[in-house]
């Protein structure tokens, strides 16, 4: 129960404005949801805290990754990364920050840490493996507490997984939600296939939807899909059998549908490697022609600030993918978004895009154009503006109408 003693602001009426209580206070909360809501905030610094670990991003794998990046009780997500607050090995009796990041080398794990010392020069340390990491840091500061005739530290109780955090529960329960994870053999699952994916957005660590690791992508250019010209081709295949009883249904449903898309979209698709570029999304189900398939999800912010962050990216050499919802708001997937950012582009899609309003937000939804079997391969008109020759994008979808140029 919460106590009725305190005073409520904001627009929330569950929002309590102090932790003061003048009895016991019992708190029902779900823990899934609040690491679900955690991940979706991908804009944030520091996205949350756990003892002495501060949790950055957890980064992802690509299905072949997935026999070498872990062991049997963490796995290695390419772009993990997170802040240790530990002993200092150069000032005794003190603590600095140890920034720990997972990377690839030679499709091996590559570990890094960086020591982050206020007025220091940062030192870096690289291994193979966590453990051989911080077994030369504990080894230094156990050596420094020696020196300084202070407490003997123990160092075979520090294993390297749990200083990288990737044994604390909280994160555990996030790596076992990345897509594709049941491949990891050796791994003994502690949580199981958790449907985080409903509400999170997924860590891209190269900043390009349908690039690899060590691989160039030929779209480091900002690209602005435009929901209102999908939307009209989504229409324009629709028109025509508006008189059907089927498609009455389906346009007096959506709300209804999307409802039950929140809850039933992981069972419509599947990620794997694609035959038109990186990774795609594939039918894991038969699908009929008008089903809501996905929801294109991201970061929703403002022009002003897709503006901004677009020439943050182009500073950085990223790709750069937003969907603009309407004149005001755009879906920016660049660094976090959902599995429809792995949809492929295709001159002959099976898929459109469609902006469903569903409690007065604007949403895109991925939505079948004709009867998909499974296991084909899913693909929309990407419909970007035409340019010049200089920035002309190959397009490699093999259809037989293809345009050779997807702009």
């Amino acid at each position: 129960m919460l106590c009725t003693q305190h005073k409520l602001k904001g627009p929330s009426e569950d929002e309590l404005s102090t932790f003061a209580v003048l009895r016991r206070v019992y708190i029902e909360r779900d823990e899934v949801k609040q690491i679900a809501s955690i991940l979706q905030r991908g804009d944030r610094i520091h996205l949350f805290r756990v003892g002495g670990l501060i949790f950055h991003a957890v980064g992802q794998l690509l299905p072949s990754q997935m026999a070498n990046f872990h062991s049997a009780t963490a796995i290695f997500p390419v772009g993990y990364e997170a802040t240790r607050i530990y002993w200092s090995t150069r000032v005794p009796n003190k603590r600095c920050r140890y920034r720990c990041r997972i990377s690839e080398d030679d499709g091996r794990p590559l570990f890094e840490v960086r020591v982050l010392e206020h007025g220091m020069e940062d030192l870096h340390y690289r291994d193979a493996s966590p453990d051989g990491i911080w077994e030369r840091i504990v080894q230094q500061v156990a050596k420094l507490r020696t020196d300084s005739s202070m407490l003997k530290l123990f160092t075979e109780n520090l294993k390297g997984e749990e200083m990288f955090g990737l044994t604390i529960h909280a994160v555990m329960r996030i790596t076992e939600s990345l897509p594709g994870v049941e491949n990891c053999q050796s791994y003994q699952f502690r949580y199981g296939r958790h449907p985080l994916m409903e509400l999170p957005l997924m860590i891209n660590p190269t900043g390009c939807a349908r690039s690899e690791p060590k691989v160039s992508t030929q779209c480091k250019r900002p690209h602005t899909l435009n929901s209102t010209s999908v939307s009209k081709a989504y229409q324009s295949t629709f028109t025509g059998e508006l008189n059907t009883p089927y498609s009455k249904q389906f346009v007096h449903s959506k709300s209804s549908q999307y409802r039950r898309l929140k809850t039933e979209w992981k069972n419509n698709v599947y990620l794997a490697r694609s035959r038109i570029q990186g990774l795609g999304l594939y039918a894991a189900k038969d699908l009929e022609k008008h089903t809501m398939v996905i929801e294109y999800i991201g970061t929703v912010i403002r022009n002003e600030v897709a503006n901004r962050r677009e020439k943050i990216y182009e500073l950085q050499n990223r790709g750069i993918y937003m969907f603009r919802i309407n004149n005001e708001q755009v879906i920016d997937a660049t660094l976090t978004g959902g599995p429809a950012r792995y949809v492929n582009h295709s001159c002959a899609p099976n898929c459109v895009a469609e902006v469903v309003t569903f409690d007065k937000e604007d949403k895109i939804i991925i939505i079948s154009s004709r009867r998909i079997p499974k296991g084909e391969e899913l693909t929309y008109d990407y419909q970007f503006d035409f340019e010049d020759d200089q920035h002309k994008i190959p397009c490699h979808c093999g259809a037989w109408n293809c345009r050779k140029w997807m702009n």
